[in-house]
């Protein structure tokens, strides 16, 4: 059983207003088993609402309206799903009446065009609005010869949440067939997609029954499973099967198989070992420990760490040899280096990360720097361990500042996970 979420309004065909009703109605659907098909924004035009209306009907068992519910001319929702199913209105006076009530109670005069939201389309059960004065309906009908659902809920989040858990999901549990759905999400962190594609493929190709969607940004690779099946059981034992046999494929490149966080994932990897991060941070201009402070209890294992923006702090904070910058630059392997091995020593911390580079708008300062490309970042990581305790990578980044700055905090969190993997 599908469905589809159909959100009215022009406002969200703009720039400046987006539709979050569907992520909610979505989880509440999966919930059920019900799988959203299609998810549509039409503008406030009867004959647009009424067309996407027709074409809903005529390939999901569920169709719900967000939205155009309101007492304006451009509320049409009402009117397009009852021409839709060939319907007709009528005026509720038992409607009417409460919302005269309503505005009497609060010492105002009903404007006489919000009368409109009065209108129930033809074999509809009405769905009370506790919040504010648009009632959804519920239509629960035969298109042809398919069963449809049919509902219309008032675009306020505020209003349209409450008015599904109380009137909406109790007719839907009570009406669907029980499926339950499944889901799992395995993450690796700067995995090209196509080569995760091609490894990964032709195993979950043999899966059939179960949805697999690749999701590619942020210096990441996530994979998506979704199974709807009869049971709990039966849906989760599907899906867990074919996450082994991607993560047997994938080995290593995984670092998360239950939607965890690559900051949530380092930070748990360090506390299993007893072990500490600093950081020192110049192009990236305190991200990295942004992302690892974002996540509650990250005191315990990440001691903190310095943003040593200019050359001066890069000495004073940690430790970088005044030479050593003047001499190679402050975008180098050498500063690198020496910023991881700086504020491991001057923070006592396990590991010591160091990250320089050049994010833009512009390539580097004149000096040792000059000519050297916007994205050129190098990120270090000191362990202390002998002559071999400090490694460092260099990369050739691209995309804009933010783009930079993001794939530079990544590859540092991802060198830190992988150099934690290598003790066991």
């Amino acid at each position: 059983m599908i469905a589809e979420i159909i959100a009215a309004g022009s406002e969200m065909l703009t720039p400046f207003r987006q539709d979050t009703n569907s992520l909610y109605l979505t989880a509440q659907l999966n919930e059920l088993g019900v799988s959203v098909a299609f998810k549509t924004i039409v503008g406030d035009n009867l004959e647009h609402l009424t067309g996407a209306a027709r074409v809903a009907l005529g390939r999901a068992d569920i169709v719900i309206f967000s939205g155009g519910l309101g007492p304006t001319e451009d509320d049409r929702t009402r009117e397009a799903v009852a021409a839709a199913l060939g319907a007709g209105l009528r005026r509720d006076a038992q409607i009417v009446t409460a919302m005269y009530k309503r505005f009497a109670a609060r010492r105002m005069a009903m404007p006489e065009n919000n009368a409109r939201q009065a209108d129930v389309i033809e074999g509809a059960e009405v769905l009370e609005n506790a919040v504010g004065s648009a009632p959804g309906q519920y239509i629960d009908t035969v298109v042809g010869r398919h069963r449809k659902i049919v509902v219309l809920l008032p675009g306020p989040p505020r209003e349209l949440q409450p008015m599904y858990e109380a009137g909406c999901r109790p007719r839907l549990a009570a009406t669907l067939p029980q499926r339950h759905i499944a889901k799992r999400m395995l993450r690796m962190a700067l995995a090209p997609e196509s080569q995760v594609d091609a490894r990964t493929a032709p195993i979950y190709k043999l899966y059939p029954d179960i949805e697999t969607t690749i999701l590619a940004g942020s210096a990441e690779i996530q994979l998506h499973f979704f199974c709807s099946k009869t049971t709990a059981e039966e849906a989760q034992a599907r899906v867990d099967e074919l996450v082994e046999r991607v993560e047997q494929e994938m080995g290593d490149a995984v670092f998360s198989s239950h939607g965890e966080s690559l900051e949530e994932v380092v930070l748990l990897m360090l506390g299993l070992r007893q072990m500490t991060l600093a950081a020192a941070e110049s192009c990236t201009g305190g991200l990295l420990a942004e992302r690892l402070t974002s996540v509650a209890g990250s005191s315990r294992y990440f001691v903190g760490g310095a943003v040593v923006y200019s050359d001066r702090l890069k000495t004073i904070f940690a430790d970088v040899p005044e030479e050593t910058v003047e001499r190679e630059g402050p975008v180098s392997e050498a500063v690198a280096r020496a910023l991881a091995e700086g504020i491991r020593r001057r923070t006592g911390a396990s590991i010591g990360v160091g990250i320089t580079g050049i994010a833009g708008p512009g390539p580097g300062a004149p000096g040792p720097d000059a000519g050297k490309p916007i994205g050129l970042v190098y990120v270090a990581l000191s362990t202390g361990e002998g002559g071999g305790g400090t490694t460092v990578a260099e990369l050739n980044l691209t995309g804009e500042r933010e783009r930079v700055r993001w794939w530079a905090s990544q590859h540092a969190l991802e060198l830190v996970r992988r150099s934690l993997l290598e003790r066991g």
